[in-house]
């Protein structure tokens, strides 16, 4: 399964994407207008269950923080857009 457009993630409220069928774990994180931030984004890369537990992303997140740190660099970068 595809997820959702990661075009403009940062600051964007997390489970805002509308093509998307986010998990509850993640609607309720959009119902309390959380946003991706850039510490928020790297807690979720590195460890997603138990950033939003029962999020129906993949328990196995990324170990190494410089793997993260290039992921939301990549991410931010307007010309990876």
């Amino acid at each position: 399964m595809a997820g959702p457009n990661l075009h403009g993630l940062l600051d964007r409220r997390v489970g805002a994407d509308p093509a998307f069928d986010y998990s509850p774990a993640l609607q309720h994180a959009k119902a309390r207008g959380q946003r991706w931030t850039r510490a928020l984004l790297d807690r979720f890369l590195a460890d997603p269950q138990a950033t939003f537990p029962g999020t129906w992303m993949t328990p196995q997140g990324l170990a190494s923080a410089a793997e993260r740190n290039a992921l939301i660099e990549f991410l931010s970068d307007p010309a990876s857009r």
